[in-house]
């Protein structure tokens, strides 16, 4: 029975955008020594490109559009970092990320609180009992008082919270930070400096605190933190890994306070990789038998080589470079000759994984968002879910002699997750479905950029899109056939069915009771 898996730590970073997560994520890397120079996003020309962010929309827009993967090693373990789309409009590949991750690293700006996405992602952590380490980022700008982020986190999250490293000032009075847990000061040598120094102390009061904080300052950190150790609940090792309870951790990512004490906590408490669940049995990691599933495909991360990675966490087993794994979903056997792990845009060749470890493999559209590899055990992870698009747009080519190199595009991204593809029963052009508005910026960027055609997005007289199911397929036959022009086929050839408003679909709904529109189904 292998024990290697209990070094793993896989885990995601969620946030609303600008709470600072791809400069945390700059900053955790740098720290596991996986980067020589952490960049802020916010910094002038080629300084400017996170690391984690390689596609040429993220750059230009600052954002992180697409779920990246990257391994380090701090502390004799592994960490696999997912760094998730902070945009709202991103939420289907974030919540298949999701899948993949033991724990969260939740970030939120100590100026602005919990805001609507970070609230969405912490319900989809819930709904998967994800535990989560909080992070009060930016407290070296003004903020608001950090009781009532607190407070908010308890109230708005339903969350016991257990504050370990809290802010000696805030904003212009900002000090530097002090861990509780371990009873340091995390201080910069000179005021609005990064964190450099650490000073041991006997507690909070200590006399060592006196020379080097302001008097004020400190008397109001003082009694704050012997407010926030009274008022709130002590840290236990179960209740977070339960996902009930949270340690708060006050500092900024971009001044370097707070990160190590953060890699500690995912360190110490963090839980190395769970069981994952099948629709035959939980599988566990200490098994023997290499398995896994796909939670993500990636075209053209290599513009030169117009590759296809598809992301796979193995969830038990030791994999070895060069195992042949059979793909459920169609039976055959995979030789997996060269697999990868990821450092952002720079990646290896990986000879060998446990599991909790995300591991790329290179394809040409064989393997799919869903599929699950064994060594030969039929089974199917489950949990990894398509979402109906909110929003459904036509895709016109403006030179139409390239209708190839569209529907090569389409079928790519839409394998990705970016957006859902949609053909029309009664012909026509290609219909495409996505979460959010910036997903159809990104494609219409990425047609131009990677398959060098330029597309036209229209409207559609459709405001919403429902997959169908019946127990009887005659039943279904007949609803297509009479309802033909509100037909589309998805890319794996289901039937969905496109209502023009709320009360359309609810009139249809009530007139067909035999068939299911179904807002989400699993990925098979």
């Amino acid at each position: 029975m292998s024990t290697e898996h209990t070094s793993r730590r896989t885990f995601a970073i969620i946030s609303h955008p600008d709470a600072g997560k791809t400069t945390l994520t700059e900053k955790l890397l740098y720290a596991g020594g996986a980067i020589h120079r952490a960049g802020a996003v916010r910094a002038r020309g080629e300084a400017r490109r996170a690391r984690s962010d390689w596609m040429k929309i993220e750059q230009d827009r600052g954002i992180s559009v697409t779920s990246s993967v990257m391994t380090f090693e701090y502390r004799d373990l592994t960490f696999n970092l997912l760094d998730t789309p902070g945009h709202e409009d991103f939420s289907e590949d974030t919540y298949r990320t999701l899948t993949a991750v033991d724990s969260a690293v939740m970030v939120i700006d100590a100026a602005k609180g919990i805001e609507a996405q970070t609230l969405k992602l912490f319900e989809v952590c819930r709904l998967r009992d994800i535990p989560i380490i909080t992070l009060v980022n930016k407290t070296d700008r003004e903020g608001r008082d950090p009781f009532e982020t607190l407070d908010e986190i308890q109230e708005a999250l339903a969350l016991d919270v257990c504050p370990m490293v809290w802010p000696i000032g805030m904003g212009g009075l900002f000090e530097g930070c002090y861990d509780m847990v371990n009873n340091r000061f995390l201080t910069a040598p000179e005021k609005g400096g990064a964190f450099e120094d650490v000073i041991d102390c006997d507690g909070p009061d200590d006399e060592a605190l006196d020379a080097r904080v302001n008097e004020a300052t400190l008397e109001q950190a003082r009694e704050e933190m012997e407010l926030a150790q009274i008022g709130y609940t002590e840290f236990d090792l179960d209740s977070y890994r339960e996902g009930h309870l949270t340690p708060v951790v006050f500092g900024s990512a971009l001044k370097d306070f707070g990160v190590t004490q953060l890699l500690d906590l995912i360190a110490d408490f963090a839980p190395p990789p769970r069981p994952s669940p099948t629709d035959e049995r939980v599988i566990e990691p200490s098994e023997k038998p290499v398995s896994g599933f796909v939670f993500k495909v990636q075209a053209n991360m290599d513009a030169n080589h117009r590759d296809r990675i598809a992301f796979m966490r193995v969830c038990s087993g030791e994999f070895k470079r060069g195992m042949k794994l059979r793909q459920v979903r169609t039976g055959k056997d995979l030789m997996l000759h060269s697999p990868i792990f990821f450092l952002a845009q720079d990646r290896e060749i990986a000879d060998n994984a446990s599991p909790g470890d995300i591991i790329g493999i290179p394809n040409h559209g064989t393997v799919r968002v869903g599929d699950t590899f064994t060594e030969g055990e039929k089974l199917r992870f489950t949990g990894l879910p398509a979402f109906a698009p909110e929003i459904l747009r036509r895709v016109m080519l403006k030179d139409t002699s390239k209708v190839k190199q569209l529907r090569r595009a389409l079928e790519d991204l839409a394998e990705e997750g970016l957006v859902q593809v949609f053909r029309p029963q009664s012909g026509g052009n290609w219909i495409v479905g996505v979460i959010g508005v910036l997903q159809l910026e990104v494609l219409v960027s990425r047609a131009r950029q990677e398959y060098k055609i330029g597309v036209r997005i229209e409207d559609l007289p459709y405001s919403s899109a429902r997959w169908l199911r019946a127990e009887d397929p005659k039943v279904l036959d007949a609803f297509v056939k009479q309802n033909s022009f509100n037909i589309v086929e998805d890319s794996e050839g289901l039937p969905v069915y496109l209502a023009k408003s709320d009360w359309d679909l609810d009139y249809t709904e009530r007139n067909n009771e035999d068939i299911s529109f179904l807002k989400t189904r699993e990925l098979q």
